[in-house]
């Protein structure tokens, strides 16, 4: 029973201290997740929810240091009562959470893992569960958990330290890029290649004929089997990114033009958001490229609507024709309102901040 303690004690605090670090590795992304949650509960429950959003991001970085803090203090065993109890709050909080996904499949991803690993409402639902069971385990056994490994003042200073390291990896991803991106979009992917299958697809068909169901690889010439569902048989082969797409003032598609050439894409994913104190390094470095011998071209592409990109590009004095994608394929393709995209036919070679503006040699580095 010692060793079983043990081995739960041990899940818990570095589940905890992993969910934490993947979420502070990319704090916008979890920001996204939260400002999901809060616009449902503002629709289901009441409008205040809204007021949360503005303040995502903190929020974010303050949940996700907690986590690592909380797992931190678990594994020292410090002020176990306490760090139990605080545990609990969360673990009911974000059961709750991922319990409602799944219940009335309002966010289909709880972000519980960030990008780094892909939950399913429900799976998210059993995992929380499956940490309430390791809570309960370690929680009704603290007999066999007795030694402390930091207490006193040595204690409260290593928990400090844990929070203060947690939440400077948080901070410093946020005003820069994530330490590792899991992204489609990420350095060296080939966004082209990601739009098409990997291999031929193949699916079965679930036909029912007098109340009996079976799978058929090939559609059946019976005609008294009646179609039920259509099934992939080979799912990991379907196109990694299905929503890519780039359109100009007209409607038309720009999207190969893109994905040709060395390309240098300003993505201003919404104006209101946007730090406007870059643009003057940023107009400085797209006036550069114009002579390089790269010949990088610029494509400047928002999600704002026209008439507000048209107001926003004369504050910054942003010269040059734009262009127009999905606010949320501008989302996944960079964590920074405005950032840059290189693109050398299609393959990522760079991805910048705004707080990490490139010269045209790191350009021409790059590609």
């Amino acid at each position: 029973m010692r060793l079983f303690v043990r081995i739960c004690w041990l899940l818990l605090g570095g589940l905890f201290i992993f969910s934490g670090l993947v979420k502070l590795n990319d704090p916008v992304g979890t920001a996204y997740k939260l400002e999901e949650y809060f616009e449902v509960f503002a629709i289901d429950f009441a409008s205040f929810f809204l007021v949360f959003k503005s303040a995502a991001r903190t929020l974010s970085i303050f949940l996700s240091t907690l986590e690592v803090t909380l797992g931190v203090a678990l594994l020292l065993r410090w002020q176990m009562r306490f760090t139990l109890r605080a545990l609990l709050v969360l673990l009911v909080f974000f059961g709750f959470l991922t319990f409602y996904s799944a219940a009335f499949n309002k966010v289909t991803d709880c972000g519980c893992f960030g990008d780094f690993i892909k939950l399913t409402p429900w799976t998210s639902f059993f995992k929380d569960l499956f940490l309430l069971g390791l809570w309960a385990v370690v929680f009704f056994n603290q007999r066999y958990l007795r030694r402390v490994f930091a207490k006193g003042t040595l204690g409260t200073m290593y928990i400090t330290f844990a929070a203060a390291v947690a939440a400077g990896i948080g901070v410093y991803a946020l005003g820069h890029m994530p330490y590792f991106d899991f992204l489609p979009y990420k350095v060296g992917n080939d966004i082209g290649a990601l739009m098409k299958p990997s291999a031929p697809l193949r699916y079965k068909y679930v036909m029912e004929k007098n109340g009996t169901t079976q799978d058929f690889e090939e559609y059946p010439t019976d005609t008294l089997w009646k179609f039920k569902q259509m099934v992939p048989l080979n799912p990991e082969a379907g196109p990694k990114i299905t929503d890519f797409k780039v359109w100009g003032a007209q409607q038309e598609d720009v999207t190969q033009e893109v994905l040709k050439g060395n390309k240098l894409l300003l993505i201003v994913q919404g104006v209101e958001k946007a730090d406007r104190d870059r643009f003057a390094q940023i107009n400085q470095l797209l006036a550069s490229i114009d002579s390089s011998k790269k010949k990088v071209e610029p494509f400047i592409v928002t999600s704002a609507s026209p008439n507000e990109f048209d107001v926003f590009r004369h504050e910054v004095n942003l010269a040059g024709p734009y262009y127009f994608a999905d606010a949320t394929v501008l989302k996944s393709m960079i964590r920074s309102n405005p950032g840059f995209l290189l693109l050398k036919d299609g393959v990522v070679k760079g991805k910048y901040h705004y707080h990490d503006i490139p010269t045209r040699a790191t350009l021409e580095e790059a590609l």
